[in-house]
């Protein structure tokens, strides 16, 4: 096919939203037009914030092939694929790690399209890939990563010399559950029994919950959500979360049935909430925050009650974001999920595949024995 001719842009306002739409749909709520200019318009992703937009439109002849999302950045917070060492291996080489291109969704480490393409072609990923290799050298950056694109995409990616990284999260899978109680009867007895007493704690603490979708949610919750946000990020690591009051108060308003919260009550005061964010079969958990500490409140706000929205709403997969293994024993199951990676340095491209390939051994041998500890019955306890 014909080579494509790349463009950089430096905000996502200079695109056409229906030629975004036309790549990515409205499936995934993260590739949505609106999600990443709400970021960039809240301040969540400018230069100031390390995630300058970089976003690339690629052209066939004149005529809209593809379209990219992109930042360039000048560390390596909030990706959740994690290359501190090769910053300081280039570092020890004498060379600038940052800036690098980096084609991902901020802050969201949920898998998704990540190469845009209008063409239909079975090699377009390939051309494109091409395309962006060289886009890296003119920008004179040390390297091009895609975090968090569906397997296929990434097996095409490695086969153009881009080495593929593994990491594992922990999702649940409806499998045609009538209710939650039906999905605990899969469960052996001391797990289930387990949980049970986890969920029963909440109604002992005072503690009641609901679940507010799209305009149900209002300004009053939107702010109470930032300020836990905050609180708890801050207690966390030290510093504020990476997201800004303007982020939850208005892009994630603007995003119609899109977002879905839980908030935590007792005595009538607001006292803990978790964020949802809904596509099209499935739930993404994406952010939580508490002003108090209540004992098993996280996995009810985070986890339980957002099992329980996916069977009454009848979607196929909850994502509740990236770690975790304590949620192995609450019914998740470790996938892989799939990065792939330019070294535009020829003396380092060799070490970084090497390293991936020895690494995805790893990752794949941690999925297989965590897969051993999932609490489901075994053929042999089945009635």
């Amino acid at each position: 096919m014909d080579a494509f001719d790349a463009k950089l842009h430096r905000s996502i306002a200079d695109l056409d939203p229906s030629l975004w739409q036309s790549c990515f749909g409205d499936s995934d709520p993260f590739l949505r037009w609106d999600f990443l200019h709400g970021l960039e318009t809240s301040a969540c992703t400018t230069a100031e914030s390390g995630w300058q937009p970089a976003h690339i439109t690629l052209e066939q002849s004149g005529t809209p092939a593809g379209v990219l999302p992109a930042y360039l950045k000048t560390h390596s917070y909030g990706e959740y694929v994690f290359d501190w060492s090769w910053a300081d291996a280039w570092q020890r080489m004498g060379l600038r790690y940052y800036p690098k291109l980096v084609t991902a969704i901020p802050f969201t480490p949920a898998t998704g399209r990540r190469l845009g393409d209008l063409t239909g072609d079975a090699g377009a990923i390939a051309t494109m890939a091409t395309c962006v290799k060289a886009m890296s050298e003119e920008l004179e950056i040390s390297s091009w990563h895609v975090l968090f694109l569906d397997e296929a995409a990434s097996e095409q990616l490695r086969s153009c010399e881009m080495p593929q990284r593994l990491t594992t999260q922990f999702h649940w899978f409806n499998r045609d559950y009538r209710d939650f109680q039906d999905f605990l009867d899969r469960f052996s007895s001391r797990k289930r029994k387990n949980l049970r007493r986890e969920r029963e704690q909440i109604s002992r603490q005072g503690l009641s919950l609901k679940t507010l979708k799209g305009e149900e949610i209002g300004p009053e919750q939107w702010q109470f959500f930032h300020r836990c946000y905050q609180t708890t990020y801050a207690k966390r690591s030290g510093h504020g979360g990476y997201l800004t009051e303007r982020f939850f108060t208005e892009t994630c308003p603007g995003l119609g049935q899109v977002p879905v919260m839980v908030i935590a009550e007792r005595d009538q005061q607001p006292v803990a909430a978790s964020l949802f964010f809904e596509g099209e079969n499935t739930l993404y958990g994406r952010y939580w925050g508490c002003l108090a500490e209540f004992e098993f409140l996280h996995f009810e706000a985070c986890y339980y009650r957002g099992i329980e929205y996916c069977i009454d709403a009848g979607l196929s997969r909850f994502d509740p974001g990236a770690q975790g293994e304590h949620k192995i024993q609450r019914g998740f199951e470790p996938i892989l999920t799939y990065s792939n990676h330019w070294i535009v340095d020829e003396r380092l491209r060799e070490a970084v595949a090497q390293f991936a390939e020895q690494e995805s051994e790893q990752v794949r041998a941690y999925q297989r024995e965590a897969s051993t500890l999932l609490p489901f019955k075994q053929e042999s306890d089945q009635p």
